[in-house]
């Protein structure tokens, strides 16, 4: 008896002291954590009595609480919400957090342990917790012209500064009104997240870096980084061009979308295939260099991470283990080559930026109410692409893309662009996808830019889509910039 007696209290201390250790380890190690979760109801409710700090472009207030006349105290508002919504995302109730929201929640409710201090003062002066300021890199005026400019066309669009790696711009269209969802009459936010969620349009995803797409012909940049660094290749090297590139293991050539020769020649120079876009030369390219070639090159302007994780991006993608057709259709772009935009921009960000790769970023700066600076980022380099010398070689020859081939509806009245259109298929039976990428000014960048359009339709499948439909958009994005 006395011994099952001790046997039962042994257990019961063990039982005590696993209790109290899983509780310190909860409390000095997860509370963070847990505070944080999207799920966390109790904390949420404490959360809604929080004077939540802004978000802030410049000085211009695009999010920001205020007073409310019921129990949660403050309401969340947004400026202009559907044109910043996939940056700042939504702060609801409900459902959670999302973008700048979620990724700053314990700077902008004022939990986070960098603010301790100042949550001592407020302690002390019977302020209520009042959240830091969160300053984002976007530039207005780009991210209002990139707007505007994609009109009614689902895609999105993105900014970039080549020396710093500041997102300038980054839009997705159909977007949607967080204002809706940050709602204190629940059941409409409860109706707008389930009509938003309906919708066959997705308006909440983040097109610009969540969705990956086959970037095609604008892929073709990165097969010619690949070209011009292994020593084989100059601008002017005369590369296989033909109407249709007989391939390896099939009997399916590759053709040109315009059933024509690269400009007249079976043998056209880099330069020219370029400005005309010709798959076959690049698929004559591709196989030369193979995927292993391809793989590093794409690896080195950023593909296979993931860039703005913060913001749940998605990372772009170069097949694994190709066979020879599938690595002539990867080096245009095509089969199982998949990128965000964002990606696409950080690829003429480097060229651009003499081939180093900077990481992209998006929040500039955290301060506390009275203006002190908690954080402030500060540019990083991710990867030196290529060589100085080859990026000058790729901007020679992308600046004839615009000045004469694909890309003329991105000119800019005395700038030199450099830039690359783009058009890819996207399913069987479903319009292309337009794409273009570009820098400028080509001898001085400030912005370098990718746009996609879906559902391109009316204009063919050549790289004529890219120029009409997508180019247009960086212009004027570019021209924000420039204040042009």
């Amino acid at each position: 008896m006395n011994s099952a007696i001790r046997r039962l209290a042994v257990a019961a201390i063990i039982l005590m002291l696993a209790l109290i250790a899983n509780s310190t380890y909860l409390q000095a190690f997860r509370a963070g954590e847990l505070n944080g979760r999207n799920d966390n109801r109790r904390v949420r409710n404490e959360q809604f009595s929080v004077n939540r700090g802004p978000i802030l472009i410049g000085n211009t207030l695009i999010a920001r609480s205020v007073q409310s006349n019921d129990q949660y105290k403050y309401q969340r508002t947004y400026s202009n919400g559907p044109l910043y919504a996939p940056v700042t995302g939504y702060y609801s109730f409900q459902f959670g957090r999302g973008g700048i929201e979620l990724n700053q929640n314990s700077e902008l409710n004022g939990s986070d342990p960098a603010l301790a201090f100042r949550r001592f003062v407020d302690v002390l002066t019977d302020k209520g917790q009042q959240g830091a300021s969160v300053s984002l890199t976007l530039n207005a005026a780009a991210q209002q012209a990139a707007y505007t400019a994609l009109g009614n066309n689902k895609g999105a669009a993105v900014a970039i500064e080549p020396k710093t790696g500041k997102i300038l711009a980054l839009v997705s269209k159909p977007s949607y009104d967080p204002n809706l969802l940050a709602s204190h009459d629940l059941s409409k936010a409860s109706e707008a997240w389930k009509s938003l969620n309906a919708s066959a349009n997705r308006p909440m995803s983040n097109r610009a870096i969540k969705e990956v797409y086959p970037p095609g012909s604008t892929f073709k940049l990165v097969t010619l980084a690949a070209a011009l660094s292994s020593g084989r290749y100059k601008a002017d090297t005369k590369v296989n061009s033909p109407a249709s590139l007989p391939l390896p293991q099939t009997t399916v050539p590759l053709p040109n979308e315009n059933g024509r020769n690269c400009g007249g020649s079976n043998n056209a120079t880099l330069t020219v295939a370029l400005a005309l876009s010709c798959n076959t030369a690049f698929a004559s390219v591709g196989l030369d260099l193979g995927a292993d070639a391809l793989r590093e090159q794409a690896e080195k302007f950023g593909f296979g991470e993931r860039q703005l994780p913060e913001l749940g991006a998605a990372a772009s993608q170069f097949p694994g283990d190709p066979n020879e057709p599938q690595v002539a259709q990867s080096a245009i772009g095509q089969f199982d080559v998949r990128a965000t935009p964002l990606q696409m921009a950080m690829v003429a960000a480097g060229i651009a930026n003499k081939g180093t790769v900077m990481k992209p970023y998006l929040v500039q700066n955290v301060r506390t109410p009275d203006l002190k600076t908690v954080e402030e980022t500060k540019p990083e380099e991710l990867h030196q692409a290529v060589t100085p010398e080859v990026a000058a070689e790729l901007t020679g020859m992308m600046v004839n893309v615009v000045k004469n081939g694909t890309g003329k509806p991105g000119q800019i009245n005395g700038i030199d662009v450099a830039g690359k259109t783009g058009t890819a298929q996207s399913a069987k039976d479903r319009p292309p996808y337009a794409w273009f990428t570009a820098f400028a000014p080509a001898n001085d960048p400030q912005i370098a830019v990718a746009v996609i359009i879906e559902d391109a339709v009316g204009v063919g499948r050549d790289d004529i889509a890219g120029g009409k439909l997508a180019a247009p958009v960086a212009k004027k994005m570019m021209e924000a910039v420039l204040g042009r």
